[in-house]
């Protein structure tokens, strides 16, 4: 798969990149931006990050300081668009949760979203085959924030076998009952809440699903979606006694990349980890 790089950047002894491409799953063309923390040739694993709500592909690979734990290592990360832009649907750009820039990473099946809004389809195929057939990457790992550690937790569910391992900073953990995610799947799936559920990491899991890696979750307890919109607490419930997910609870932290900048070490160190670096 081809990509255009619209800009670079020399950091930390690599570079920041910022690219295009055309996406078969949206039939868009589609922004990222990725790290190379060496010569492309040497690459040989990679991270996807996926953003939350109103943010695109500048947003972590610009705030969160990745870029000096990957340093002097062969692996990269990349950071997709959280939706297809400037497809004029109808309601696409009235509110920040639904729409352009609140994907929810789904494969929308309500029309007019259902055309192009297939962000599922898009992270586990396009992105996916770019890393293998562009970037000749063989192992892979998933992270995310808010809406896109959603994403990251339901696709490392969902694609067993894909990803090394799976991480999320304050992920909707429970969108069918979060006034986010139930504005989103019913906007993008419909009224079907058994349609909701294929997209929901606490449901998914109380009905027996498991993953096949290992999950790392940060949240802040001063996060001011916590109560309303995350689903931690039934979550937590389900999966007290899995020992494959871990769930680090950061007293005085909100949602913001304040948060994710004071613990992507970590996260990163874990992934390093998982993937034999």
């Amino acid at each position: 798969m081809n990509f255009e790089i619209l800009k670079r950047y020399k950091t930390f002894g690599g570079e920041t990149v910022f690219c295009e491409h055309e996406s078969k799953s949206t039939k868009t063309k589609m922004k990222f931006s990725a790290f190379l923390p060496c010569d492309i040739s040497k690459v040989d694993s990679a991270i996807i990050w996926l953003s939350g709500l109103t943010c695109n592909e500048e947003n972590f690979i610009t705030k969160a300081g990745a870029q000096k734990y990957l340093a002097g290592t062969t692996t990269m990360v990349i950071c997709p668009d959280t939706s297809p832009r400037g497809l004029d649907l109808e309601g696409e750009d009235n509110d920040y949760d639904f729409g352009s820039g609140a994907s929810f990473y789904v494969n929308a099946t309500r029309a007019p979203y259902d055309k192009n809004y297939q962000m599922y389809d898009y992270i586990t195929k396009d992105i996916v085959s770019l890393l293998k057939d562009s970037f000749k990457v063989n192992k892979m790992s998933i992270s995310g924030h808010s809406m896109g550690g959603h994403g990251a937790l339901v696709i490392g569910l969902r694609e067993k076998g894909m990803f090394e391992s799976v991480s999320a900073f304050s992920p909707v953990l429970n969108p069918v009952k979060s006034p986010w995610g139930q504005k989103a799947l019913s906007g993008y799936l419909g009224d079907d809440e058994g349609e909701w559920e294929k997209y929901d990491t606490t449901e998914m899991l109380a009905q027996g699903k498991s993953f096949s890696s290992k999950v790392l979750i940060d949240q802040g307890l001063a996060d001011e979606f916590l109560a309303e919109q995350l689903g931690m607490e039934r979550f937590l419930d389900i999966t007290e006694h899995d020992e494959s997910i871990t769930v680090n609870k950061r007293d005085g932290y909100d949602h913001s990349y304040y948060f994710i900048s004071s613990f992507i070490g970590d996260h990163v160190g874990f992934h390093l980890g998982e993937l034999g670096k």
